[in-house]
């Protein structure tokens, strides 16, 4: 399948390092996430300590991975970063936490798609900063201690709910990370045009953050689509009458839904009344995988207020 401009996914063309803020002060929006981990940060810092354990959860492309590097710089360490499926077995995690220096990071992405087996390497090394592991098999198996420098794990997930309570609790703060309100928007998409020497007026730029899902992920990705249509068909300028007919073009409408979303909200109208629907049932209809519906279709709609969970299953809310 094609890859949706507005997916909040990571894509090819979304690898931009010099779009990623790299101090606190310089990252927009998440004010109270920003607020509690200066102040963590700040503790750990004066205490010489390592940062207590950080779980960040929250739809994609909301700036997950760009926190976990802000840490690092603030707390002025190195940091491994490695995700959920990436670490197979018991062996490379070891590997992995018996690499780190004193106060390291260690940034698992995916968290929740952990084995338990490799979960259970981490429980010991979270609390008392040790690793544990069976070597042989039968008769000659035994158990191996080795202690490893403290260090602090952030993880980062989309699905807070698949994440083990035993996992859950060993963290010493939660955040979750919100969509990004059109103000903060603007603000992303005005720096990033900044930084990428785009010429826009403020209304071209305000026109894309409107549409990009309160997502800086997506505003930066529409921002560089818009700025090829400006360069191509324009006088290279993002004007307002540029950006409305360019993402016309990219199908992204004035809510920053595309065709997928409307197909996904016109299944649950037309073939099933509005619902409730069930997921997978709702997922076979318009030949999609329940993890993409609940990853990427839904935050937006339920957050838009278009889509309900029911215990039924999904529901189109504005039916009345």
């Amino acid at each position: 399948m094609q890859e949706r401009v507005v997916s909040p996914k990571k894509q090819t063309e979304d690898v931009d390092n010099s779009l990623r803020p790299r101090q606190l002060v310089d990252y927009i929006g998440q004010d109270a996430v920003k607020s509690n981990l200066s102040i963590a940060i700040t503790a750990a810092r004066q205490r010489n300590e390592a940062l207590d354990h950080v779980l960040l959860y929250g739809p994609p492309g909301l700036g997950k991975t760009t926190l976990a590097n802000i840490v690092a710089t603030e707390m002025g360490v190195r940091i491994k970063t490695t995700s959920g499926p990436a670490i197979e077995r018991p062996g490379d995690m070891v590997a992995t936490l018996t690499q780190l220096k004193e106060h390291d990071i260690l940034f698992v992405d995916e968290i929740h798609r952990l084995s338990r087996v490799v979960e259970e390497v981490l429980y010991p090394a979270m609390e008392d900063f040790f690793v544990s592991w069976v070597i042989d098999k039968g008769l000659k198996a035994r158990s191996m201690n080795l202690g490893i420098k403290p260090f602090t794990l952030i993880g980062a997930t989309t699905r807070y709910g698949m994440i083990s309570a035993p996992m859950r609790d060993r963290f010493g703060s939660v955040h979750r990370l919100e969509f990004y309100d059109e103000e903060a928007m603007r603000t992303i998409i005005t720096r990033s045009a900044r930084i990428l020497n785009i010429s826009a007026e403020p209304d071209g730029l305000f026109e894309i953050a409107k549409r990009a899902r309160g997502t800086p992920r997506i505003a930066n990705r529409l921002l560089r689509q818009v700025r090829d249509f400006a360069q191509v068909v324009a006088d290279n300028v993002i004007t307002l009458e540029v950006a409305q007919e360019a993402l016309a073009r990219l199908e992204v409408d004035g809510l920053g839904l595309d065709k997928l979303d409307h197909q996904v909200l016109g299944s649950i109208i037309e073939k099933f009344n509005g619902g409730p629907v069930g997921l997978n049932t709702l997922a076979a209809s318009i030949n999609e995988e329940t993890e993409t519906i609940e990853d990427v279709y839904e935050p937006y709609l339920l957050q838009l207020g278009f889509l309900e969970r029911t215990s039924r299953g999904r529901k189109f809310s504005a039916m009345s």
